[in-house]
């Protein structure tokens, strides 16, 4: 399992997430989603500790915490939603024009 950590100021990276997450529990893993288009870290990541009580006590602890002028949110991680690539809003095909 792994942990939701959101409303993340842009300049944070993986050593202050890891840094802050360590106090709780052995980090195993940290990422930063960045824009494919400009590179730039999208204002979540993910973590992942060593065990759930480890994690469940981050959760409880740093929910809500204000951090690099941040309130940051922080929840378990859901499973990736799979998209259908012929449902609306997926950017592609062609529209008609009225």
């Amino acid at each position: 399992m792994s942990i939701y950590v959101g409303n993340l100021n842009y300049e944070v990276s993986q050593e202050d997430l890891s840094e802050v997450f360590s106090e709780y529990g052995k980090v195993k893993r940290v990422h930063l989603p960045t824009d494919r288009e400009t590179g730039r870290k999208r204002g979540f990541g993910f973590v992942e500790m060593e065990t759930e009580a480890e994690e469940d006590k981050a959760i409880e602890t740093l929910d809500g915490a204000e951090w690099m002028g941040r309130e940051i949110k922080v929840n378990k991680a859901r499973p990736r939603e799979t998209r259908n690539s012929n449902s609306f809003g997926d950017g592609g095909g062609r529209r008609e024009r009225f």
